[in-house]
């Protein structure tokens, strides 16, 4: 009997029904039954620009190729989901169709969301539950297409469809934009370069996707800071990797003595400057002295790319909110919070209400003039 299996969106979105087919756990050909149901999903992230839709259409056209190779038999079952069924995918509507699926097809339901898998074996089907990939630890090198646009003087990498490749070289306040290479990036290129990144920061230890939305993700791989756009958000398909070149200490910067006293008694600080100029860079110095001056430190951040130590808790938007990350850092009860970046009028809020109940606080802000970021409150 030809093994026969119904995948989830699960399987797909994370790539192991692929893993799972080239190490021959399925069996010799199996017979992979997709639902109607993942494939409207799919289309429906691919449709809104998001790029874990372009990564799971990656996956579903690798499964065809299988087919067409024989290597498995591939099959489409089911009805699409209608609008309001789609709708109601939170609540798990769309996972008991595919449940259903499966029960109709008598196939294995594969999964690698732990409460399908649990629903299903409690309605009597039989379930493959797909293990995670072992993470990529840090010190294994990682081997992409965008690290050859790099050298060792590189802050950032800036590539975009038809367009050749620039980068931005020097260090924080003296830097220049130089042409990598007089040939465009192809269509199929930054695809690929695209693709590549979103894999990798999936299945790396210290990596992860900060924010994604229609048609813009921000990624943190490693100590890549990467934005991925895309139309309806810019004109043109647009990759823009940020590097940190240095990472310094205090005692790294000519400080004045008289205001290396005031760092050490001031609890309300203002690092302010122009995008470049290496504000975060002394920010993070900055945690850094604090915590070694037995100091709870923590970091406020929209993206999560300071360089501090490990010891260093960084913070993001809880539920989309940096208000609520407020709430819950004050019951942390740090001595300082490096507030990276201070730029709306509910971050200075955050910002006054912290110092207000005691809390050292270091905030970046973009501005040309130290008043002028004063005078931003």
């Amino acid at each position: 009997m030809v093994d026969r299996f119904v995948c989830d969106t699960s399987v797909i979105f994370n790539g192991l029904i692929l893993d799972l087919v080239d190490n021959g756990e399925l069996g010799e050909n199996p017979e992979i039954l997709i639902p109607n149901i993942v494939v409207a999903e799919i289309e429906y992230r691919t449709n809104i620009q998001k790029e874990i839709g372009f990564f799971g259409l990656n996956v579903l056209k690798k499964l065809r190729k299988w087919h067409d190779e024989k290597i498995i038999k591939l099959i489409i079952v089911g009805n699409r989901p209608t609008r309001e069924e789609i709708k109601m995918s939170p609540g798990g509507e769309l996972d008991a169709l595919i449940r259903e699926s499966a029960l109709k097809n008598e196939a294995i339901l594969i999964t690698s969301d732990r409460i399908q898998g649990d629903v299903g074996i409690f309605e009597g089907l039989e379930v493959f539950v797909a293990k995670q990939k072992k993470l990529i630890k840090d010190t294994e090198p990682l081997k992409l297409k965008l690290f050859d646009y790099f050298d060792d003087i590189t802050m950032s990498v800036h590539l975009k469809r038809n367009i050749a490749p620039y980068a931005k070289k020097g260090s924080p306040g003296s830097w220049y934009l130089e042409k990598i290479t007089e040939e465009p990036i192809s269509s199929q290129l930054i695809e690929h370069i695209a693709l590549e990144i979103i894999e990798n920061v999936r299945e790396d230890q210290h990596s992860f996707i900060e924010i994604e939305k229609e048609g813009a993700v921000v990624a943190q791989l490693r100590e890549f800071r990467i934005v991925i756009t895309r139309p309806p958000f810019s004109k043109d398909v647009e990759i823009t990797a940020v590097r940190p070149l240095v990472s310094l200490t205090l005692s790294d910067y000519s400080i004045d003595t008289r205001l290396k006293k005031r760092l050490e008694v001031a609890e309300g600080i203002l690092v302010s400057g122009s995008p470049g100029a290496g504000k975060s860079t002394f920010s993070a110095a900055l945690a850094n002295y604090y915590l070694s001056q037995d100091k709870v430190v923590k970091t406020l951040e929209s993206v999560r790319d300071l360089q501090v130590r490990p010891e260093i808790t960084q913070y993001t938007k809880l539920e989309g909110s940096l208000e609520n990350s407020a709430d819950i850092l004050l019951l942390v009860r740090p001595d300082f919070t490096i507030f990276d970046e201070v730029r709306v009028f509910g971050d200075f809020k955050i910002y006054s209400d912290f110092r207000l109940s005691g809390v050292g606080m270091v905030g970046v802000v973009h501005s040309s003039s130290a008043i002028d970021a004063i005078q931003r409150f």
